[in-house]
Formats: C-alpha cells, sequence, structure tokens
C-alpha cells in the first residue's frame, strides 16, 4: 500500500468512508479535501454490475458535458477534400492524411482525440495497435468516426469525453476542475451519470450501478448517493 502524505491523511480525516453524500456535500468535500498546489481534475468512478468479458456488457460511449472540462481538447481529424476543409474550419489542431500516420508511427502524440472519416478508417486502421491501447482510436460509437467532422470538432472542443467500462467494471470520467462553480460540477455529474444509465446493456442482470465515487486528483474518494442526483430517466 502506498504511503499517503500528511497533507492527503488530514483530508482523509474529513470523509466518512462509510457514508454516501448527497452529491452537493459530495462536491463540498471533494474541494475541502483537494491537497494538490494546482487546478485539480474532478472525477467520478462507477462500479457496475455488469460483465465486461460478455460483447453484450461492454459499455462505451460519449457525453458533452454542459460546462466543458475546463480543458480545451487537441483534435487530429483524419479527412480529406471538402472534410478537411470542414475539420479545418470547425477549429481542428490538426488535419490531414497519410502524413500524420507516419508521424504517429513515428512518436508523434501531441493531440487529445482523434476523429476520422469513415473513408479514411482502412488507413487509420494501421495506427490501432498504437492508438488503441492509449484510448485514442476513432471510434462510431463514441461518435469519432463520421461524416459530420465539423460537428464532432465543435462538440469535443466543448467539452465532450468519452466513457468507456474497463476488465473490473468501472468507468471513470473527469467532470471539471475544483475551481468550477459547485452548481457546474453538479450538472456536469448529472450528465455524465444520465449518460451511463442509458448505456445500461439489456443483458445486465441485479444492480447496475453499485457505487459512486468523486474524487478530485491526489485526494480521498467521497462515495456519492446516486438518488439525490436529478436526472431524466
Amino acid at each position: 500500500m502506498p504511503k499517503r502524505g500528511k497533507k492527503y491523511l488530514e483530508a482523509l480525516k474529513l470523509v466518512d468512508r462509510f457514508k454516501a453524500y448527497p452529491i452537493a456535500e459530495a462536491i463540498e468535500l471533494v474541494k475541502k479535501t483537494n491537497v494538490a498546489k494546482f487546478d485539480a481534475t474532478v472525477e467520478v468512478a462507477f462500479r457496475l454490475g455488469v460483465d465486461p468479458k460478455k460483447a453484450d456488457q461492454q459499455i462505451r460511449g460519449a457525453v458533452v458535458l454542459p460546462h466543458g472540462t475546463g480543458k480545451v481538447a487537441r483534435v487530429l481529424v483524419f479527412a480529406k477534400g471538402e472534410k478537411a476543409k470542414e475539420a479545418e474550419a470547425a477549429g481542428a489542431d490538426y488535419v490531414g492524411d497519410t502524413e500524420y500516420i507516419n508521424k504517429i508511427q513515428q512518436g508523434w502524440f501531441d493531440f487529445d482525440v482523434v476523429v476520422a472519416t469513415p473513408d479514411m478508417m482502412g488507413e487509420v486502421g494501421k495506427l490501432g495497435r498504437i492508438l488503441g491501447p492509449k484510448g485514442l482510436m476513432p471510434n462510431p460509437k463514441t461518435g469519432t468516426v463520421t461524416f459530420d467532422v465539423a460537428k464532432a470538432v465543435q462538440e469535443i472542443k466543448a467539452g465532450k469525453v468519452e466513457y468507456r467500462v474497463d476488465k473490473a467494471g468501472n468507468i471513470h470520467v473527469p467532470i471539471g476542475k475544483v475551481s468550477f462553480d459547485n452548481e457546474k460540477l453538479a450538472e456536469n455529474f448529472a450528465a455524465v451519470y444520465e449518460a451511463i444509465l442509458k448505456a445500461k446493456p439489456a443483458a445486465a442482470k441485479g444492480t447496475y450501478v453499485k457505487n459512486v465515487t468523486i474524487t478530485s486528483t491526489m485526494g480521498p474518494g467521497i462515495k456519492v448517493d446516486p438518488s439525490t442526483v436529478a436526472v431524466a430517466q
């Protein structure tokens, strides 16, 4: 078990680890227990009652946070012709085809999200072993394989985040920064929670959302009572 610093241990004393807090209280605690000297990211973690080993219980998607993440993503778009022009006009940071494929193969990663038009996926597929493990491979389920590149770029720049269940049945999603207003963090949380609920696989049995925790970078986890979150179900 890693050794915790003095500030972390002091922050941990403020949290009842056996209590699931109303979302408003949980957000207050996230700020009080933030020990980072920078504007830390606030993240939500869901422990779900799914079996990720089964294809019909895989969960993957994306949601646009109402107030963004506090960080503007650098977007790389693989497109040609008019679609390349549309991507550039929408604010993509990098737009091209083979030249960027070659750069990535040589170790270039100055981007956060990759978008590709469907006709480019034959070429982009060559990068699967490089981009896949980093979670950067374009995917239709997250809206990053599309001919509507302008919309994709605009949503990503506005604060679109992807989510994907891991091997243990967990999903981790950033919902903003500790400097955000409490209301904005709560609304971002609600947007993610609603998306996770809608993504419930038909094959999932029993309790779907088993545990919800929010935390700041380097801070302790705080359990959330999801029944206190207003979402449209």
